[in-house]
């Protein structure tokens, strides 16, 4: 089905810069989010018909669609966020390629390109409508497409009141991006049985597992003397972080892993001769092979402390959250139904992990259960983003099917 309003309200909101900041102590950590939660999404909520719409301290704008027939007594809900990742977000300008030819498509006059040769998902969309960025930026169909794609659900069913639905309950919320958006996520006032994050990729995607995921920080003590009388004295705090991460299995990079395979990564190494810190992921979908990943951590730490009797290893372990798999499992209706929605739309389910993590993970710990759909998105956090329209609106078909289902 087409929808009028859906591009044209996308474009409106990918132009907002609403990037995230992980250094920021503030929720939401921009103001930015909270200016486009306020000044553009609440009003535009009202104007679509939801109703009870408020914002929240913790960042979330809420809002209700009363189910129309008593006999559908689910509550669902449907969940994205403002945020965009971390790349430049100021000035988007994001392109319109109508009927695609399924060639070469510049990005604007950046000298970057969308080649099929380098993007071979591009060959699943000639004939479709693509946006596109213009090189200089992402775009931000990340989750932005995710909150159109809602909005715009919700203005049809207020426009086709013939169509019975359940009650429906929207939450756009911040920070997901830097991994902190879902902390103070009020389940309770939330009160649905189930939900769903509309922040997937491709045509199709219907995800319930996540990685479970942690955070390594690590400090190195040294001791800096003159090079020239180093020797026996000298305790290199660089070389110390080299040593460490030398240990841990060169096989378990991000880069040479997939499907369900965990991972170790490095993210920053910084420092002196006097003091260095280094910062890892540590990721996997396994109870079991999660925790055997962090005792590795801690083991290395344990055993260079001992080689030089003395604290030269710091390391701090963080759960970040889990795979919403060990909730979900226990109950697969909102799986279930979502999958038998898009066969009956001819849309072929793709279910796969997400080797990533997602607002739904939190929240599915939280009490209610939060798979996650697709939204559209290819190549998301960078210049190369772009989404397909039709995408999009089948992403709005699979949420019209899910609350008007008995």
């Amino acid at each position: 089905m087409t929808y009028p309003n859906l591009l044209d309200r996308f474009l409106t909101y990918v132009k907002v810069n609403t990037r995230s900041d992980e250094h920021s102590t503030t929720t939401p950590s921009t103001q930015s989010q909270v200016d486009f939660a306020t000044n553009v999404l609440i009003p535009e909520m009202k104007r679509v018909g939801l109703q009870n719409v408020y914002y929240l301290p913790n960042g979330f704008a809420i809002g209700t669609l009363p189910a129309n027939d008593p006999s559908l007594t689910r509550k669902i809900g449907f969940i994205s966020h403002m945020d965009t990742a971390d790349f430049n977000s100021e000035g988007i300008n994001p392109q319109v390629i109508e009927n695609y030819d399924g060639g070469v498509i510049e990005l604007g006059n950046s000298g970057f390109k969308l080649d099929p040769a380098d993007f071979k998902s591009l060959e699943k969309y000639p004939g479709q409508t693509l946006i596109t960025t213009d090189g200089t930026t992402l775009l931000g169909a990340d989750d932005k497409s995710g909150i159109a794609e809602i909005m715009t659900a919700i203005e049809y069913l207020t426009a086709h009141p013939e169509i019975k639905h359940c009650e429906i309950r929207v939450g756009f919320g911040p920070d997901e991006e830097i991994g902190v958006g879902a902390n103070k996520f009020d389940a309770e006032d939330f009160d649905v049985d189930f939900a769903y994050t509309v922040d997937g990729g491709p045509l199709g995607e219907l995800q319930y597992e996540t990685f479970s995921a942690a955070g390594a920080e690590l400090t190195f003590h040294g001791r800096n003397v003159h090079p020239g009388t180093a020797k026996d004295q000298m305790v290199n705090a660089l070389q110390l972080a080299i040593d460490f991460h030398n240990q841990l299995p060169a096989e378990e990079r991000p880069e040479l892993t997939d499907g369900y395979q965990g991972f170790n990564h490095l993210q920053t190494m910084t420092g002196t001769v006097e003091e260095a810190k280094s910062s890892y992921i540590i990721r996997d979908f396994e109870t079991e092979s999660f925790e055997n990943r962090k005792a590795v951590f801690q083991k290395i730490a344990d055993e260079m402390n001992k080689t030089y009797g003395q604290t030269r290893v710091d390391l701090v372990l963080k759960d970040q959250y889990y795979n919403m798999r060990q909730v979900i499992e226990k109950d697969m209706t909102p799986v279930e139904l979502a999958k038998g929605i898009m066969e009956e739309l001819d849309i072929t389910p793709v279910i796969e992990p997400i080797r990533g993590g997602t607002d739904g993970s939190k929240i599915s710990f939280m009490g209610i259960p939060t798979p996650n759909l697709f939204a559209g998105g290819e190549n998301m956090h960078g210049r190369y983003e772009f989404v397909s329209l039709q995408t999009m609106e089948k992403a709005v078909d699979v949420i019209l099917g899910i609350v008007s289902k008995p």
